[in-house]
This record gives C-alpha cells, sequence and structure tokens, in this order.
C-alpha cells in the first residue's frame, strides 16, 4: 500500500516502514510516546500565543526529513525499536492535559520530532481536547500533503512551521519540497495562529539575498507573521560547523524587520 501522509508516498506494508520509520500498513507511533513535558508556550518557540502560559509538550519518533543539524535526532531518526516508548491513549493524554491546568496549562502541543507523521494521534486527540475546551499546538516542518495539512486546519489552535530556506536546492537536500512547505504555511495562516522559525547555519543558508526572499515571501502572506530567527549550534552531524554569529543574526533581524512587524532573535546569550 501507499501512504499518502507526506509528499513522499512511500511503499509500505507489513515488516516495511517508510522513509519517517513511523508509519508502516498501520500508523506505528500511534499512542506512543518518547518525551513529555511541561514547557512554557515561547519555548515552542510561540511568542504571540497565549504568552506567559505552559502547555503539556509530547513528541514521538521518526521524521520524514534528514536534517544533519537535528538537535532531537536520538528520536527522529529512530524507528520504533529504538527507542523507549511509554503508551498514551488519547482520553489519557487530554486527561492529563486537564490535571495540569492549574499549573498555567492550556493544552497539548505536538513536538519534539515531526509530530504530523503520526497524523491520526495527532487528530484524534486534537478532537478530544477541543471537545474540552484545550488547545492543540503544532511544531512541524510543514512537509506533508495538503489535503492532511488542510483536513487538520480545524482542530489546531497554533502551529510554528519550521521555514529552514527559501532555497529549494537546500529543501531537496534534506529530503523535502520548499513548494510544499510554502503551500502550507500559506493554508495554515488563514486558519490558525501561525509563527515560523528559521535556523540560520553559517554558509548553508545565511547569505543576504536568501533573508531579503524569505522575507518578501512571509510578508506577501502576512507581515504580521512572527519570524524566529533561531541560532544553530553543532549537533548531531555537523558538529565541524561554528555557531551562528550573533553579528549575523542581528543583520538578519534588522533585514527582517524592514517588511516584518515581529521578529524575534533565539539562543543569543
Amino acid at each position: 500500500m501507499q501512504c499518502d501522509i507526506c509528499p513522499r508516498n512511500c511503499s509500505v506494508g507489513p515488516g516495511k516502514t517508510g522513509f519517517c520509520k513511523a508509519r508502516s500498513d498501520i500508523p506505528l507511533a500511534y499512542g506512543k510516546l518518547t518525551s513529555i513535558a511541561l514547557d512554557p508556550i515561547e519555548k515552542k518557540p510561540l511568542y504571540h500565543f497565549h504568552p506567559g502560559s505552559m502547555i503539556l509538550s509530547v513528541g514521538s519518533f521518526g521524521c520524514n526529513l534528514r536534517c544533519p543539524w537535528c538537535q532531537n535526532s536520538n528520536i527522529s531518526m529512530a524507528g520504533e525499536r529504538e527507542v523507549e516508548t511509554h503508551d498514551m491513549a488519547t482520553e489519557t493524554l487530554t486527561s492529563l492535559a486537564e490535571r495540569y491546568l492549574p499549573a498555567g496549562n492550556i493544552g497539548v502541543a505536538f513536538t519534539y520530532n515531526e509530530p504530523l507523521i503520526n497524523f491520526e494521534y495527532v487528530r484524534d486527540t486534537s478532537e478530544r481536547l477541543k471537545e474540552r475546551g484545550l488547545e492543540s499546538v503544532l511544531v512541524t516542518n510543514g512537509y506533508v500533503n495538503p489535503k492532511c495539512f488542510v483536513d487538520l486546519l480545524p482542530l489546531i489552535s497554533a502551529m510554528n512551521i519550521d521555514l529552514k530556506s527559501i532555497d529549494p536546492g537546500f529543501y531537496k537536500r534534506i529530503g523535502g519540497d520548499l513548494k510544499t512547505v510554502k503551500q502550507n504555511i500559506l493554508a495554515a495562516a488563514g486558519r490558525c495562529h501561525v509563527e515560523l522559525t528559521c535556523l540560520l547555519i553559517n554558509g548553508e543558508n545565511d547569505s543576504e539575498a536568501e533573508m531579503r526572499e524569505m522575507t518578501d515571501f512571509i510578508a506577501s502572506v502576512s507581515p504580521e507573521i512572527p519570524l524566529h530567527i533561531s541560532r544553530f549550534f553543532p549537533r548531531h552531524e555537523m558538529q565541524d560547523k561554528e555557531q551562528t554569529k550573533i553579528e549575523t543574526m542581528k543583520r538578519f533581524e534588522e533585514i527582517a524587520k524592514r517588511k516584518l512587524t515581529h521578529v524575534h532573535l533565539g539562543n543569543i546569550r
């Protein structure tokens, strides 16, 4: 059978997983969590959605991209047998989110690995959260088939989408497609709260021309969409790459602020 969750359209079946390692003839990651924490909403990062609140953040395993700088590669590059998981039914997770309401919790964020390869679990949990008046948040690479993405949007309150580059070649190198990500940003911006993150990597996506082009695209969707410019640190397969210079980040901040209302620098201290 063919998986239709992301544009890879992998052939899957019993004993055979897709590229993401999380989907076979069944969604292998359904209800299987590797990570759970109560985080500040700003950590997602979402600075303009219920600022000052907390959100119960959960992750599973697998990803449909292969970013050599991934900071969560121990789970995002892993399959079911390579990580320790804990079963968490949708109703159990919803009840847990309610339990943390006194601590300022507003709902659940699906994050840490790519949540949309676990589409069915995100959908089913989000339905229950919405019934209880709780928020559903996505932290996603946006590389999912647009039909699946649009079908999920009525259940999602907010998301941070990782716009890794505005260069199609950059996305091709990590196994993705810029056109799909841009299409999903456009769809989400009209349906829920959206913020974007760009991780600046020396010599990879840090040219001023690229930042101007990225800013132009975001502004064409809406100049009110917040952009988080995040600092690269050596990780995973990029241990030999230097961390992003603060001067570079500030220069990009200046470029982005010419057309965008909300621009934030991350990890500069």
